[in-house]
């Protein structure tokens, strides 16, 4: 193994993770092969958990070589730095991409493994004529990744339905989190840090038929018409500010169809940046900065990363 973080992993039993995870773990994995921007450096250790009891496991594993443990759901949302992710990461497996209807009173409650795509959720939730969920056509990565950055659009967000949350603490204990106990914000969930969620569960209400397939596919061709297709991306690179648009903004500014690298902002969308080919970390991250300088210099308003900047950035 020839990663940055050779001495770190070294503290790590080999021998256990090799007996429960098999083929299932690898080291300095290339990162680029599991995010939508396919961008990103190696990680130390990936391992892919099959379910609760093996993150339990892995967790113990990480903690006894005192190594960090994150989570990557469908790889959107999130930028890996070009130097990779110390520690372990975790994929969720097919175990935790379930997905189960029950009644509950005049609703429906969905409960979902953190690993099921948002897409399967929304398109099961439509069909069975449910509302709350129309807004998220279209957006991907998993129902876990949707929960913690709180995905929204045009005037949805999947907190409105998320009825509870489970999980495994960092001491590896079980815990369920009730609508009471959850904190959303805009684009952000907080939860305690070191909790991976494992299951939600969503209640939805039936509605009729037409006026669901009709915001379903107002949200569809809204994001069809504003949104680049044909470049490898990560969705929005910046929150909206309050009572602004940050792609209209950047727009002003004249960052649309600039370029760093194999990086460009979008010209379609001037809050997206487009991987044109070969871009690295680095790329994405200069027109971010380039972005925020310039609209903070013409405008007075300061830009808020949407997407999450992930690993090691040390040097950068």
């Amino acid at each position: 193994m020839i990663g940055e973080g050779v001495a770190a992993v070294s503290r790590l039993d080999r021998h256990a993770l090799d007996q429960i995870f098999g083929e299932r773990v690898r080291f300095d994995e290339p990162l680029s092969r599991h995010t939508s921007f396919r961008i990103g450096g190696p990680a130390d250790v990936w391992v892919e958990v099959a379910d609760v009891e093996e993150i339990r496991r892995v967790q113990a594993l990480a903690t006894a070589a005192d190594l960090p443990l994150f989570v990557l759901g469908g790889g959107t949302n999130i930028l890996v730095s070009d130097r990779g992710v110390r520690g372990v990461v975790v994929r969720l497996g097919r175990a935790l991409a379930c997905l189960d209807w029950r009644a509950n009173g005049s609703g429906l409650h969905a409960r979902a493994g953190a690993a099921l795509s948002l897409k399967r959720l929304v398109t099961e939730a439509i069909a069975r004529d449910l509302s709350g969920l129309e807004f998220a056509e279209g957006i991907p990565g998993t129902v876990g990744g949707g929960l913690l950055m709180n995905a929204g659009a045009f005037g949805g967000e999947l907190g409105n339905v998320v009825e509870y949350v489970d999980g495994v603490d960092v001491h590896g204990d079980l815990q369920r989190f009730p609508r009471s106990a959850l904190r959303f914000g805009y684009r952000r969930f907080d939860l305690p840090p070191g909790f991976i969620v494992t299951h939600l569960d969503f209640l939805l209400q039936p509605g009729e038929p037409a006026a669901i397939h009709a915001k379903r596919d107002d949200a569809k061709r809204r994001r069809a018409a504003h949104q680049p297709l044909g470049h490898p991306n990560a969705g929005s690179i910046f929150k909206n500010p309050p009572g602004e648009y940050a792609g209209r903004l950047i727009d002003a500014v004249g960052m649309k169809g600039q370029r760093h690298g194999g990086a460009m902002v979008s010209e379609q969308h001037a809050n997206f940046i487009v991987n044109v080919g070969g871009a690295t970390a680095a790329d994405v991250r200069a027109l971010m900065i380039e972005a925020a300088r310039r609209v903070w210099e013409a405008k007075g308003v300061r830009l808020e990363p949407e997407i999450k900047l992930v690993g090691d950035w040390s040097r950068t």
